[in-house]
Protein backbone atom coordinates (compact mmCIF):
# COMPACT_ATOMS: atom_id res chain seq x y z
CA UNK A 1 0.00 0.00 0.00
CA UNK A 2 1.18 3.55 -0.79
CA UNK A 3 0.88 6.42 0.77
CA UNK A 4 -2.60 7.73 -1.17
CA UNK A 5 -3.83 4.32 -1.12
CA UNK A 6 -4.28 4.95 2.74
CA UNK A 7 -5.22 7.67 2.51
CA UNK A 8 -8.19 7.03 0.05
CA UNK A 9 -8.61 3.98 2.47
CA UNK A 10 -8.76 6.12 5.63
CA UNK A 11 -11.31 8.43 3.97
CA UNK A 12 -14.12 4.97 4.59
CA UNK A 13 -13.83 5.38 8.54
CA UNK A 14 -14.23 9.63 8.32
CA UNK A 15 -16.96 10.04 11.21
CA UNK A 16 -16.70 13.80 11.04
CA UNK A 17 -20.00 15.09 9.83
CA UNK A 18 -17.99 17.46 8.04
CA UNK A 19 -15.03 15.29 6.99
CA UNK A 20 -14.84 16.53 3.74
CA UNK A 21 -14.66 20.13 4.57
CA UNK A 22 -13.24 20.50 8.71
CA UNK A 23 -9.80 21.81 9.13
CA UNK A 24 -10.20 22.19 12.84
CA UNK A 25 -11.70 18.65 13.74
CA UNK A 26 -8.49 16.66 12.46
CA UNK A 27 -5.84 19.33 13.17
CA UNK A 28 -7.15 19.02 16.99
CA UNK A 29 -7.55 14.95 16.10
CA UNK A 30 -3.44 15.14 15.12
CA UNK A 31 -2.77 17.12 18.37
CA UNK A 32 -4.63 14.89 21.04
CA UNK A 33 -2.64 11.40 19.10
CA UNK A 34 0.54 13.38 19.08
CA UNK A 35 -0.08 14.06 22.91
CA UNK A 36 -0.57 10.30 23.49
CA UNK A 37 2.50 9.35 21.91
CA UNK A 38 4.12 11.73 23.70
CA UNK A 39 2.43 10.59 27.30
CA UNK A 40 3.66 6.86 26.23
CA UNK A 41 7.42 8.01 25.72
CA UNK A 42 7.06 9.42 29.03
CA UNK A 43 5.93 6.89 30.87
CA UNK A 44 8.56 5.07 29.65
CA UNK A 45 11.10 6.99 31.04
CA UNK A 46 9.03 7.30 34.21
CA UNK A 47 8.34 3.57 34.09
CA UNK A 48 10.64 1.67 32.35
CA UNK A 49 13.98 2.97 32.83
CA UNK A 50 13.59 4.45 29.40
CA UNK A 51 13.19 1.11 28.01
CA UNK A 52 11.20 0.52 25.28
CA UNK A 53 9.55 -3.01 26.45
CA UNK A 54 7.70 -5.07 23.95
CA UNK A 55 4.02 -3.89 25.40
CA UNK A 56 5.09 0.02 25.30
CA UNK A 57 5.87 -0.25 21.76
CA UNK A 58 2.95 -2.12 20.61
CA UNK A 59 1.20 0.69 22.21
CA UNK A 60 3.40 3.09 20.20
CA UNK A 61 2.61 1.67 17.52
CA UNK A 62 -1.22 1.85 17.86
CA UNK A 63 -0.48 5.61 18.48
CA UNK A 64 1.31 6.57 15.51
CA UNK A 65 -1.08 4.65 13.49
CA UNK A 66 -4.03 7.32 14.52
CA UNK A 67 -1.53 10.21 13.99
CA UNK A 68 -1.06 8.79 10.11
CA UNK A 69 -4.47 8.71 10.02
CA UNK A 70 -5.14 12.01 11.15
CA UNK A 71 -2.48 13.40 9.28
CA UNK A 72 -4.70 11.42 6.50
CA UNK A 73 -7.65 13.01 7.03
CA UNK A 74 -5.94 16.55 7.33
CA UNK A 75 -4.24 16.14 4.06
CA UNK A 76 -7.63 15.04 2.40
CA UNK A 77 -9.55 18.00 3.68
CA UNK A 78 -6.75 20.15 2.24
CA UNK A 79 -7.26 17.93 -1.33
CA UNK A 80 -3.20 17.15 -1.39
CA UNK A 81 -1.86 14.13 -1.63
CA UNK A 82 -0.17 12.14 0.98
CA UNK A 83 1.78 11.08 -1.59
CA UNK A 84 3.16 14.15 -2.75
CA UNK A 85 3.53 15.32 0.63
CA UNK A 86 5.91 12.63 1.94
CA UNK A 87 8.18 12.97 -1.54
CA UNK A 88 8.00 16.80 -1.62
CA UNK A 89 9.26 16.19 2.48
CA UNK A 90 12.37 13.81 1.59
CA UNK A 91 13.34 16.16 -1.36
CA UNK A 92 13.01 19.06 1.11
CA UNK A 93 15.57 17.08 3.43
CA UNK A 94 17.61 16.07 0.94
CA UNK A 95 18.34 18.84 -0.37
CA UNK A 96 18.98 20.40 3.29
CA UNK A 97 21.49 17.25 3.98
CA UNK A 98 23.29 18.70 0.58
CA UNK A 99 23.76 22.19 1.64
CA UNK A 100 24.57 21.38 5.25
CA UNK A 101 21.34 23.27 6.60
CA UNK A 102 19.89 20.60 8.67
CA UNK A 103 20.57 22.09 11.53
CA UNK A 104 19.32 25.83 12.10
CA UNK A 105 15.87 27.50 11.90
CA UNK A 106 13.28 28.74 10.06
CA UNK A 107 11.02 26.97 6.86
CA UNK A 108 13.47 28.03 4.52
CA UNK A 109 16.72 26.62 4.15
Amino acid sequence: MNFDEYQQASRITAINPNAETDLIYPTLGLASEAGEVADKIKKMIRDDDGQLTDARRAALSDELGDVLWYLAALASVMSLSFETIATENLAKLKSRAQRNQLHGTGDIR
